[in-house]
């Protein structure tokens, strides 16, 4: 008996080491929420002078306490010549109060997240990204889960970006391993393509799964922390780390034969 708690507690120190260095050693903290900047960080083309279609897909730290665990994620659209962003997310405060934790509106696209910098995740434009983007606007008003959101392990505004990433695999979504609810299949789904649409996964309410595909490589999925090793793009996934190697170029290419 002694032994088997001896090793659950190890089990824990490791799951739990990636976010407690990132508690002690980062800023996840920060300002309270009304003061913490939501500036644009300029990774955005400005709509203004591109008229051509853009589709990126942001990740940033969480806000407070939960940044050292994970990370939000959204998803910013422009079609050819429209003079904005609109911007599809979930946000668990709309769900609490009794309404769709689906937000879909005209926003500014990169925004620090309550003091967090943006990371593109995945960026389209050019010739054929007006059909991705009216994909993108139907899988996202198609996500089964916007009447619901849980922290952990899900639903949440991760399980929601990586759901039209497996209903639009021209994104190559490969979410970071901070993205946890990204592996919440539902509470009767237990396989499916993988959020890149490259592989496949397997995952038990999100809380203990596997993950083998191209882009996202391989992962394990413990409690909803993640351990990974991605052999195309050289790096390694850590809980509340997050990848720790080269960063994949997020641009993808919609004239590429693989996404047809």
């Amino acid at each position: 008996m002694l032994r088997w708690i001896f090793r659950i507690a190890i089990l824990l120190l490791v799951l739990l080491a990636g976010p407690a260095a990132m508690f002690v050693g980062g800023e996840v903290l920060g300002k309270e929420w009304w003061q913490a900047s939501r500036e644009p960080a300029g990774l955005a083309p400005d709509p203004a002078e591109t008229h051509e279609p853009v589709v990126q897909v942001y990740a940033a730290r969480a806000y407070g306490w939960r940044g050292a665990f994970g990370v939000h994620t959204w998803i910013a659209v422009k079609p050819t010549g429209a003079p904005h962003y609109t911007v599809y997310h979930v946000l668990g405060w709309r769900a609490y109060r009794g309404g769709s934790a689906l937000a879909i509106g005209i926003d500014v696209p990169d925004r620090h997240w309550y003091g967090n910098p943006p990371e593109v995740l995945s960026e389209m434009r050019g010739e054929g990204v007006d059909k991705i983007i009216e994909r993108i606007d139907d899988a996202a008003r198609r996500y089964p889960f916007a009447d619901r959101y849980t922290l952990f392990p899900g639903p949440n505004s991760n399980t929601f970006t990586a759901w039209v990433g497996r209903q639009v695999p021209e994104l190559r979504l490969d979410l970071p391993p901070t993205a946890i609810g990204k592996d919440f299949l539902g509470p009767a789904t237990f396989a499916a393509a993988t959020p890149s649409g490259t592989g496949y996964q397997f995952s038990l309410f999100g809380l203990l799964g596997l993950t083998a595909a191209t882009e996202e490589g391989l992962e394990i999925n413990i409690i909803g922390l993640t351990f990974g090793i991605d052999p195309k793009d050289i790096g390694l996934k850590l809980p509340g780390v997050g990848r720790v190697g080269p960063t994949p170029d997020p641009k993808r290419d919609p004239k590429s034969p693989d996404f047809y």
